[in-house]
């Protein structure tokens, strides 16, 4: 996976994101490819956004979903997705989007800024 991100008034932006998926023959590749995409967006709005903090005493801070930043249908990214051919016998597709979001926004940061980000959301709440 890889992730086209810019930096914009000190907030990163993912603008595109490029995926292959190697599930063995692909039976139908729609779902193929809306499955990694919906994951790619789970994944990308936990790396970017979602947290969860603690009020003094330990009590969570969001109870609710207006309180829980969770990223909104604009800022999915456009999303390219190779399938690999193949004749070894099919998988099944599961998530693989999710996983690899993270560690792509990441590394396109680092090369960004020189610095390796330390910790998640990417952007501070």
């Amino acid at each position: 996976m890889i992730a086209d991100v810019s930096i914009e008034r000190d907030t990163p932006h993912v603008h595109k994101v490029w995926a292959t998926v190697d599930c063995g023959i692909a039976i139908n590749p729609s779902i193929i490819e809306t499955q990694t995409t919906g994951g790619l967006g789970f994944g990308l709005s936990a790396a970017m956004f979602e947290e969860i903090t603690l009020l003094e005493g330990g009590e969570v801070d969001q109870w609710n979903y207006d309180a829980y930043r969770i990223m909104r249908n604009a800022e999915m990214p456009e999303v390219e997705i190779a399938i690999i051919e193949s004749q070894i016998e099919p998988t099944g597709i599961g998530e693989p989007g999710t996983p690899p979001i993270a560690p792509a926004v990441g590394d396109a940061l680092r090369t960004l800024t020189g610095e390796t980000p330390r910790r998640l959301p990417f952007v501070a709440a």
